[in-house]
């Protein structure tokens, strides 16, 4: 896998690092928050204010808002 190097604040590096576990690189921390919000949008498309909506409806915007990678 390629990697790359980002610049991020210092206190930024150690709000991240508050949520990993032992041996967890700033990757697995980053990705693991990245499927968690995820996870947390799809749960607010399906429950909206509205009360429920159509499987159907949801998978449809979830398509548009998360595209297969290539």
């Amino acid at each position: 896998m390629e990697h790359t190097t980002i610049a991020i604040k210092k206190d930024l590096k150690e709000k991240i690092m508050e949520f990993a576990t032992k041996k967890e690189s700033y990757s697995d921390v980053i990705e693991r928050l990245l499927e968690s919000a995820k996870e947390r949008q799809l749960h607010d498309l399906l429950f909206n204010g509205k009360g429920f909506i159509p499987i159907k409806q949801a998978m449809a915007e979830a398509r548009k808002k998360w595209p297969k990678s290539k």
